[in-house]
């Protein structure tokens, strides 16, 4: 009698061959209740900042100061003569908090998208041409990694901010500025992997120019780390947003930030926990699935494991 391999230990031809679908990534996440959380979670959160002025029940910017001020979740408030509730209280200014946190996603999501786009762009750019060509521009490109990373980046962004002063633009140019190095060098080391094969050197047989072999044959072929670096990158410049706004170089007053909502809500932290509870709680369900997302984007990219999740 011969052993059998159960079914869902043996991959199927067509999925060890590398004919994997849409439908197989969406079929794998269904069946994980915790990475369906996470996608569902981020959906919301890029609604709320897409559409954060049609959402928002208030106006995050109108004040009541008074009568209205640091009143608890799911109280109603008198505004002008006029009652409202308030579902998650107001804040020491009398404004909605539940209003004021869509509308400080909408910053988080714009700071850290833009940045990653900006930052990823530079670096993986960098990183292709050091990892293929070698030589001079590895050098040249390598030795400014191993500078710009030998400086602390809160350092850096601290410097910038203090002598152009904050805001959108300003936060976006300097993660772009910080974190450059980290796509440059995962590229330098992925191409140098591919540089070599025989995929790249049947390329050149048929006379493929360097254009066309890295942006048609290399860059595809490093682009599921890279989009794992990228949804990681996303949680990280979060968490950057926040700690500059918390400490006053970030996003400015009136504007809504989580990071800002924090700072100002600590002061009052004795008889009003929500103001900061509810933007810390932001940041990290945030923070937390963005990484339960790279974590899973990595193993079904992986063409030796993939199988395993989407058969």
């Amino acid at each position: 009698m011969t052993a059998t391999t159960p079914a869902s230990d043996t991959p199927k031809g067509d999925e060890r061959q590398g004919s994997i679908t849409l439908y197989h990534y969406l079929r794998a996440m269904l069946r994980d209740p915790v990475v369906m959380f996470s996608v569902l979670f981020l959906l919301a959160l890029l609604i709320c900042a897409v559409f954060a002025p049609w959402i928002a029940p208030h106006d995050p910017m109108q004040q009541n100061i008074l009568g209205g001020q640091r009143q608890p979740p799911w109280s109603e408030v008198s505004v002008r003569g006029e009652v409202k509730f308030f579902i998650l209280g107001t804040d020491e200014l009398g404004r909605d908090v539940f209003s004021r946190l869509i509308f400080g996603a909408r910053v988080s999501v714009a700071v850290a998208l833009v940045g990653v786009l900006v930052s990823g762009a530079l670096g993986v750019t960098l990183g292709l041409l050091a990892g293929f060509h070698g030589g001079r521009v590895d050098d040249l490109v390598m030795r400014a990694v191993d500078g710009f990373m030998a400086i602390p980046s809160l350092l850096i962004a601290l410097f910038v901010l203090f002598i152009f002063g904050g805001g959108l633009v300003n936060l976006v140019l300097v993660f772009a500025l910080v974190r450059w190095m980290v796509y440059a060098r995962m590229t330098r080391g992925l191409v140098m992997n591919l540089r070599e094969s025989p995929m790249i050197e049947s390329a050149r047989a048929v006379g493929c120019t360097n254009s066309r072999i890295i942006f048609r044959h290399i860059l595809p072929n490093i682009a599921s780390p890279l989009l794992v670096l990228f949804t990681l990158e996303l949680a990280l410049l979060i968490l950057a947003e926040a700690a500059l706004s918390f400490l006053g170089f970030g996003i400015q007053p009136p504007d809504a930030s989580w990071g800002r909502m924090i700072s100002v809500g600590r002061g009052y932290i004795r008889e009003a926990w929500w103001l900061v509870t509810l933007p810390g709680l932001a940041i990290f369900l945030t923070t937390l699935s963005l990484n339960l997302l790279a974590n899973w984007l990595r193993t079904v990219t992986d063409p030796v494991q993939r199988w395993r999740w989407l058969t």
